[in-house]
């Protein structure tokens, strides 16, 4: 599996220019640091661990753990009690009370880096073995420590065992988003930790939040996320992407794996998708479509109104006047119709296809069997003219709240169908500014 990765970050750089209000760490370099009480020769220890809290969307340090040894009671600083981290110790402020800090005491949704994490086998997606933890990479913040990444480097191998100066070759960070444990004593039992979605959830999460959850992740984290799904999928969430997402993401994608996504789009989505693309990109993609399809989507981005002929469909199911309910449901389960394309039936006259009426869906099957569609659909028909251009579409659609609208000329012959999710979702907003 192609773990998802941030790019690496060096211990405690800073991430503004000027240079004090952020700060990575890596855990390993933090483990077994003195730990001071206001200055260096007030020493109350070394650092044993660090506890932080599940929370989302990354876990929160609550205190530092210090186990003493030979008897003696542990000790739990509250992370608001910290004063700074240097390079060769930590600086805590006295307790608030009393002259010692009282001894850990576990609480449930509680995480401790080096019992829970360090060193526990990360499992794939399927539950297949991938890598170890080797370190763990925080971001210090305004008086803040949160969990970012996980680090199963070689780099991090080495960090742990005191060799970080080699540093041989790349981090490779996972991000928490990714990572979560068992629970606690299934972490005790088995030693391991897993990736937080399996490819099951993922598919069965709505291209909605898939796409925000795109938008969110870096580059490469994009990626990975992004090649589990199926072509169908891949292809709802790539449209319901904010246009920097979608650029990263057909930027990195595969030939043929680009063909058969953008196969399952309709020309009004290719056209907005392409309508954001990169120059290149778009030389890149338009030979991978149907010639015919290539051609009207060229013409939709040179075009300053983009009219309804060009953003209509050919995929709607059609009947006769005279065909009854019962024949028209038959032919309906026994077709190999896409979904989309029967939320209704349009009843048309041989054999110039004149445009006589509509059937919904719901209608047709309350209806009795043996009636013919003459008497069930209603007429006349909204639809809009082939040259309507899309802000008339979208005020018919506004107006009516229909799933689809036939498009038909000025002898009202049927010549396709608009889908509500090409013209109200926004997927061809930009094409008319090409």
């Amino acid at each position: 599996m192609s773990t998802p990765t941030n790019p690496p970050a060096s211990p405690q750089s800073d991430l503004t220019a000027a240079g004090k209000d952020f700060r990575f760490h890596y855990f390993s370099q933090l483990v077994g640091e003195p730990v001071c009480q206001g200055n260096i020769n007030h020493r109350l220890g070394k650092l044993t661990d660090i506890v932080f809290r599940l929370s989302e969307p990354y876990p929160e340090a609550v205190g530092l753990y210090l186990a003493h040894g030979w008897g003696k009671p542990t000790e739990f600083i509250p992370f608001s009690r910290l004063m700074k981290i240097d390079a060769d110790a930590i600086f805590v402020q006295p307790p608030e009370s009393g002259e010692q800090y009282p001894p850990f005491v576990d609480q449930a949704g509680w995480l401790m880096l080096d019992e829970h994490l360090m060193g526990k086998t990360i499992l794939d997606m399927d539950g297949r073995r991938t890598e170890v933890v080797n370190d763990i990479h925080l971001l210090e913040s305004k008086g803040r420590m949160v969990l970012v990444h996980v680090d199963i480097s070689f780099n991090g191998f080495l960090r742990r065992w005191g060799l970080g100066r080699l540093h041989l070759l790349k981090d490779v960070l996972i991000s928490w988003k990714y990572v979560q444990p068992l629970s606690l004593e299934d972490v005790a039992a088995t030693d391991r930790v897993s990736l937080s979605v399996t490819r099951s959830q993922i598919h069965e999460l709505p291209s909605e939040d898939l796409a925000d959850a795109l938008e969110e992740l870096s580059e490469k984290e994009q990626q990975a996320v992004f090649s589990v799904l199926d072509s169908e999928k891949a292809a709802e969430t790539l449209m319901e992407a904010e246009p920097r997402a979608q650029r990263q993401i057909i930027s990195n994608l595969r030939k043929e794996r680009a063909r058969t996504i953008l196969g399952e789009m309709s020309v009004p989505q290719l056209a907005d998708l392409f309508s954001v693309l990169p120059h290149d990109d778009k030389m890149q993609l338009l030979p991978l479509l149907p010639s015919d399809q290539a051609h009207r989507i060229e013409g939709i981005l040179s075009q300053r109104e983009v009219t309804a002929h060009a953003l209509m469909s050919s995929q709607y199911v059609t009947a006769g006047k005279d065909d009854t309910v019962h024949q028209t449901i038959d032919r309906l389960r026994t077709s190999n119709y896409d979904h989309d394309m029967i939320s209704y039936v349009y009843v048309v006259g041989e054999p110039d296809r004149v445009l006589l009426g509509v059937v919904d869906l719901r209608e047709l099957v309350l209806s009795n069997d043996a009636l013919p569609l003459s008497e069930v659909m209603v007429a006349p028909v909204v639809a809009a003219e082939s040259d309507d251009v899309r802000e008339d579409l979208e005020e018919l659609f506004a107006k009516y709240h229909y799933r689809m609208i036939p498009v038909v000329d000025r002898g009202d012959h049927l010549l396709g169908v608009i889908h509500f999710k090409d013209i109200m979702k926004g997927l061809v907003a930009r094409a008319a500014l090409q």
